[in-house]
């Protein structure tokens, strides 16, 4: 049986949410979950990603190596 805890208080988003979010395309969006890079859970035909993976895949990205730091408020 499913803890019901653990999902009474997940928020869920649709692809295209996780894209104007990441400011991609959906089909970036459809990559990640294909890749397993960022969870999803299938309802029906559609996808649906918890929003905890979403920022933390973000906050992962942004330490990853190359990605260039930001801007200094100097600049």
């Amino acid at each position: 049986m499913v803890e019901l805890e653990k999902f009474e208080n997940a928020n869920y988003l649709t692809v295209a949410e996780v894209a104007t979010a990441m400011r991609v395309s959906k089909m970036t969006v459809y990559r990640l979950v294909h890749s397993g890079e960022l969870p999803a859970v299938r309802f029906g035909r559609s996808y649906r990603v918890p929003e905890k993976a979403v920022q933390e895949y973000l906050i992962a990205d942004q330490h990853a190596p190359g990605t260039p730091p930001p801007p200094s408020p100097d600049s």
